[in-house]
């Protein structure tokens, strides 16, 4: 009689020899990537040189596509487009800066670089002229707006149409909160008004305007309002960022031109406006309308920042009004 151990180990061998000819009908699916895997578009994190500062961008999509730029708001940078990316990659070309002074892009002490809109914007179209772009949609959120309004007046034949995004062009969108802190600094930029601008530079101040509106605000992440403020309080940012706040002076003056642009040219223009934004308030998406008339206003139920819970949302309608049949 064959010894327990010994049958054990005949009956192992088999059943090997046996897989070796007979692999299972599934074996195939652990060696090959199933069909139905989900496939997410590769995004790309890139620096150029643009008059001789180094400028971050992400970039995915295919360049054939058409392209989208996407330009953030303060106190952000491109990481505030991190979800939407990914969900427009699959039909247009997508693009998103970080301005100089913010994200992952230089930023050089105010005393060695002039921080105005003005330069932020000449850095924006430099990186264009070197990623060759003739053609492009501009989404603009916040601080996006006077870099792309900019962008759209200096070259109104390479822009092919605005998304706004809680991003003003109208006096009627500046809420009473700013108005009270800004309308004092650009009157006279002193110690005194220098400080309650501060307030914009403040942790508290950062979250709350990510949280302010949500319809849920356990689904904002708090990596918004950390990686913001990390950067926010590097030494000597605050002087450049006041700076900027103080400049902003400068886009409310150019609002007759912007307006200008919108009645003569009539970009094709989607706007889609968090409605319980305290700082730029309902009022500012409505009066695109009285000179962008074909202009499509979507409401979204949400603040100053809406991604983090209108991500497909968001994409969905630009991709209804600016994506390739």
């Amino acid at each position: 009689m064959t010894p327990a151990p010994l049958r054990l180990a005949a009956t192992l061998a088999a059943g090997m020899a046996l897989l070796a000819l007979s692999p299972p009908s599934h074996a195939a699916d652990l060696s090959t990537p199933s069909q139905k895997a989900i496939s997410m578009p590769s995004v790309l994190y890139r620096t150029a040189t643009v008059k001789g500062r180094k400028v971050f961008y992400r970039e995915a999509g295919d360049p054939a596509l058409p392209t989208i730029i996407l330009l953030h708001g303060f106190p952000s940078s491109s990481h505030m487009y991190r979800d939407l990316i990914p969900a427009l990659a699959g039909r247009f070309h997508v693009i998103a800066p970080d301005y100089i002074g913010f994200g992952y892009s230089e930023a050089p002490a105010a005393t060695e670089f002039h921080y105005s809109f003005e330069n932020l914007t000449a850095h924006v179209t430099g990186l264009i002229d070197q990623l060759n772009l003739k053609s492009y949609v501009l989404y603009m959120q916040d601080y996006g707006g006077p870099v792309g309004f900019r962008i759209a007046v200096a070259r109104p034949d390479q822009v092919k149409g605005l998304v706004i995004q809680n991003a003003n062009a109208y006096l009627e969108g500046v809420g009473d909160l700013p108005k009270q802190v800004f309308l004092p600094l650009w009157d006279h930029r002193d110690s005194a008004t220098e400080a309650a601008a501060r307030s914009f530079l403040a942790a508290e101040t950062t979250q709350f305007q990510y949280q302010v509106g949500a319809a849920a605000p356990e689904r904002i992440s708090p990596d918004n309002w950390v990686f913001d403020q990390q950067l926010l309080d590097r030494p000597g940012t605050d002087a450049y960022q006041l700076d900027l706040l103080s400049d902003y002076k400068t886009n409310v003056a150019a609002y007759d031109a912007w307006h200008a642009y919108f009645r003569v040219c009539q970009p094709k223009t989607l706007i889609l406006w968090g409605r319980k934004d305290p700082f730029f308030i309902p009022a500012g998406a409505e009066a695109f309308l009285k000179d962008l008339p074909q202009a499509r206003l979507v409401w979204l139920d949400a603040g100053h920042f809406v991604l983090d819970e209108n991500t497909p949302l968001v994409a969905r309608e630009i991709i209804t009004d600016f994506a390739e049949p």
